[in-house]
């Protein structure tokens, strides 16, 4: 009857942690073979990896070569103790969370071992369901600190992607090739530049990337390279290691934060030569020194990057390193501008009115044919990003075609034949109040011309 209660006690246990535990590194520090043995029993049926060492020295090496998740940590060991030890840790650049564990419950120890960034404090002897509950206490709270810092980033970054983040829209053969593309490329380990005008979705790209790959329960991290010196973006990119004699807290950089996960770095070819140098460090050591560190931390991430401009021509022009392009330039994505695909626009549009009809509480204004026509021969410089804002002053004027009575095309920009025939047979329908028989006639084509041309566009 015992066993029968202890057998179901255990699959209540591997339920209720599996799914926390199931990602995690842990690394056991204790002098007693008993007390590591015990660790390791209880936790490597749960988690992804568990290593032990008997004591710091043994311990300090096996930070050297891996990145830990957590640390569960003995206090009295010989030579150096456990907090000792912690303590040194965390100023040459140790980001893991720590738990210690200890046969001796004193106030002083426990306070020591908070200050030290030490979540949690078991005292010994303790059974194995108090050991993974701390455990699992310990990544839910590790987790929702990054989350939040990465929500933060992502505000602080004034992304607009919060709405509309990880699928790209359209039905054009263009649209298509490109999901084609990614889905092919979402389970190799290969870095991807993805390139394409500004406002065309390479973010949404990225992330549909992550989505797709093994690596999806895990953090997508995005970054913007634009406008940033040296030391932000080392600080950002790096996070630096705690001080506590001058009082400088450890930040985790976003390298780190995405760790196993996938890290985006937007607009790589506006990355000054200096920090393209960092970038190329860290990529050829596959680790990261955070500022103030001495240690280097193994990485387990996923490069991907966009460029608005083909870095090809950037390396020509002594503007971009060519060594580092060579290394980030495996595998490219390129998104058409939105003009260039014709179609899509009635897709995001319907999309964009869905979502901020939902949002704003009102009602839409009707999309005549004519407003898909004005829609349709826009230009859209600004691509998706300019659609979804103009939807939104539509929403709020009640007419979608207010704005694009202006339909010139950027300066020195030579149109494609399609983009040319497009705008002139959607003058003809307007013209003609969108009586097809009389816009075929007077462009001198047949109906079945005009009805094929609008089937193509969606219209």
């Amino acid at each position: 009857m015992v066993r029968q209660v202890a057998e179901q006690q255990n699959v209540g246990l591997i339920g209720t942690f599996m799914p926390t535990l199931s990602k995690a590194s842990i690394l056991i520090v204790d002098d007693e073979p008993g007390m590591r043995n015990f660790l390791l029993k209880t936790l490597m049926p749960y988690c992804a990896r568990v290593e032990e060492a008997e004591d710091a020295l043994q311990a300090s090496a096996k930070l050297d070569e891996e990145h830990f998740d957590i640390v569960i940590l003995d206090n009295v060991m010989p030579g150096q103790s456990g907090l000792e030890w912690l303590s040194e840790q965390r100023e040459i650049g140790l980001f893991s969370d720590a738990i210690l564990i200890t046969a001796y419950a004193e106030l002083e120890t426990v306070i020591s071992a908070i200050r030290l960034g030490a979540v949690d404090f078991l005292l010994k002897p303790f059974r194995s369901n108090q050991i993974l509950n701390a455990v699992a206490r310990c990544l839910d709270r590790a987790n929702l600190r990054r989350e939040n810092n990465l929500l933060k980033h992502e505000l602080g970054a004034n992304s607009n992607l919060l709405r509309h983040r990880n699928r790209l829209v359209g039905n054009s053969e263009e649209m298509q090739e490109i999901r084609d593309k990614l889905n092919s490329y979402a389970q190799l380990k290969s870095n991807v530049v993805i390139t394409g005008e500004s406002g065309t979705g390479k973010e949404v790209a990225a992330r549909m990337l992550h989505d797709l790959s093994d690596r999806s329960d895990r953090p997508f991290v995005s970054m913007s390279c634009a406008a940033r010196s040296l030391e932000t973006f080392e600080e950002e990119l790096f996070g630096r290691a705690a001080v506590h004699m001058e009082g400088v807290d450890e930040k985790e950089g976003l390298l780190l934060s995405a760790q196993g996960g996938t890290l985006f770095l937007d607009d790589v070819d506006e990355l000054p030569a200096q920090s393209q140098i960092a970038l190329i460090k860290v990529m050829e050591a596959n680790s990261v020194r955070p500022i103030s560190a001495a240690r280097e931390i193994p990485l387990d991430i996923r490069f991907v990057f966009s460029s608005t401009k083909p870095l090809i021509s950037l390396v020509q022009a002594g503007e971009f390193r060519e060594d580092l392009f060579y290394r980030i330039n495996v595998l490219d994505v390129h998104i058409p501008p939105l003009r260039q695909r014709p179609t899509d626009i009635l897709d995001l549009t319907h999309l964009f009115l869905e979502q901020m009809q939902h949002e704003f509480k009102v009602e839409g204004p009707e999309l005549t044919p004519s407003v898909r026509g004005k829609l349709l021969g826009y230009d859209w410089p600004g691509n998706v990003r300019e659609l979804r804002n103009h939807i939104e002053r539509a929403l709020i004027q009640g007419d979608l075609s207010c704005g694009l009575e202006d339909r010139s095309k950027p300066e020195n920009d030579i149109e494609t034949l399609a983009a040319v025939e497009r705008r002139h047979i959607l003058d003809a329908l307007e013209a003609c109040d969108n009586n097809r028989a009389e816009a075929a006639r007077r462009l001198g084509v047949s109906r079945k011309t005009i009805d094929r041309k609008c089937q193509v566009w969606g219209l």
